[in-house]
């Protein structure tokens, strides 16, 4: 078997996962209409996915660490393949809404282990390979959804966007069960349950009171369940500061390279989020067709799968700090673009800045995955590529709780002005991480190239 085999099965699943977050941007305003939910209701079909995913992110780095990232993986999928199919059988918002948590349970499980895995198979020269091709993945999942959710939601059925990842992922359980081996380690640490918790009501209680603010504006229960986030983040610090096995250790925070890529993640995630807010705006006052809203959105995927193909190997040799940097000032520009509608904007005036965010985006994400790696031991291997993914989800969970506050806000006379408060926002963010990124992001020691590890990509 060809030593890339795996980093196929790896990538089948991350574009799966990908593919479902980026069609259902699209598909939003059909379930809105069809399942008559406002527009609170619909945040929650995103925030309840994308919350699920940040919580358990990090305790799914740990179980990868103890039962085997591919075992974890092969799981995850299943149960990713289970929810799409209650999300797509759901009679209202209720039942959608609890079948998109289950299915983030599932996405977390898979995206953790997808990405610890590649850094468990791959090794030097074959890891900044891996990881380019692992970003241009990302934006083909990215390049591809828009416009697929476009055409199903409007020559079938919003149901069909959930539909389609039974079969996928079928395809990927059975070729990853096939070319990577099991990497459990017997004897690794069991995990940290009070840790999860506290997380869990932290980024909870969080997003609860930011969405509460969007919609009611800020009442007592809204600060009421800040203040439970802040004391829940405490509790997590002083729990995990205790633990002899923590979740996460949370002094590498104390790096200043650590800590600095993961404020680099979570101000990456900001042109994300503002795409929601866009949809409704190109569907909902503009009165554009889910097909033509796809084919709005295109720029900014088209733009960040090209520059993703090439970036992970011609900007290989390049230091992180200047790649990170650049990737997220050229994604603030782009927001910056984007900014300034009325209500006389089109679909064209956000064209350009799209464009230019996808850059952006296609610049920094293998130097992104490359970096958090570098900043940590390689025992911390795991814990940090689920720490990772965990600010790669709670960011735009906070941002789309964030910026819906700012889209009703400003969107009293026109909603092209709520949205210019968004990409305001995150213009705002992607110039904070750029700065962020040439001061403190560091560089990867280097490691002489070698072979992938047969112990875990064979064919059983």
């Amino acid at each position: 078997m060809r030593p890339w085999w795996p980093l196929v099965a790896i990538c089948l699943g991350t574009f799966l996962f990908l593919l479902d977050t980026t069609v259902l941007n699209v598909a939003l305003p059909a379930i809105g209409t069809d399942l008559q939910a406002p527009l609170s209701g619909l945040q929650w079909v995103v925030n309840i996915y994308t919350l699920a995913l940040a919580v358990l992110m990090l305790p799914f780095g740990s179980l990868a660490d103890r039962f085997g990232a591919r075992n974890v993986y092969v799981a995850g999928l299943t149960v990713f393949a289970l929810a799409s199919l209650g999300c797509a059988l759901a009679p209202g918002t209720g039942l959608l809404i609890a079948s998109r948590a289950v299915q983030g349970i599932g996405g977390a499980a898979m995206s953790v282990s997808a990405f610890a895995l590649i850094g468990v198979v791959y090794r030097g020269p074959d890891r900044g390979t891996a990881m380019g091709v692992f970003g241009a993945v990302t934006g083909l999942g990215a390049a591809v959804g828009p416009m697929l959710g476009g055409v199903l939601t409007e020559y079938l059925s919003w149901r069909a966007a959930f539909l389609l990842n039974l079969p996928l992922v079928a395809g990927t359980v059975v070729l990853t069960l096939r070319v990577l081996g099991n990497d459990r380690r017997p004897r690794a640490h069991r995990v940290d349950l009070p840790g999860t918790v506290a997380f869990a009501v932290c980024a909870g209680a969080l997003v609860h009171g930011l969405t509460r603010a969007g919609e009611d504006g800020w009442t007592p229960a809204g600060y009421a369940s800040i203040a439970l986030a802040a004391v829940a983040l405490a509790v997590f610090v002083v729990l995990e500061r205790r633990c002899a096995h923590p979740m996460l250790d949370v002094r590498l925070f104390g790096r200043a390279s650590f800590a600095a890529v993961m404020l680099c993640v979570l101000a990456s995630s900001a042109a994300f989020a503002a795409l929601l807010f866009t949809s409704v705006w190109l569907q909902s006052d503009l009165g554009l067709g889910p097909v033509r809203a796809g084919l709005a959105l295109m720029p900014l995927a088209l733009t960040s799968f090209a520059t993703s193909l090439v970036a992970g190997r011609t900007l290989r040799g390049t230091s992180p700090r200047l790649v990170v940097g650049t990737g997220l000032l050229l994604s603030g520009v782009g927001c910056a673009l984007q900014s300034g509608l009325d209500a006389t904007s089109t679909a064209s005036s956000v064209a350009l800045g799209l464009a230019v965010t996808g850059i952006g985006i296609g610049v920094m994400g293998p130097a992104l995955s490359g970096a958090v790696f570098a900043a940590v031991p390689a025992d911390r291997g795991g814990m940090a590529a689920g720490a990772m993914t965990t600010f790669r989800q709670l960011g735009p969970t906070l941002a789309v709780a964030v910026f819906g506050v700012l889209f009703r806000t400003g969107s009293g006379t026109a909603p092209a002005e709520g949205l210019d408060r968004v990409y305001v926002a995150a213009a705002a963010a992607g110039l904070i991480g750029a700065a962020l990124a040439y001061t403190f992001v560091r560089a990867p020691a280097r490691v002489a190239a070698a072979p992938v590890r047969r112990d875990v990509s064979t064919t059983r």
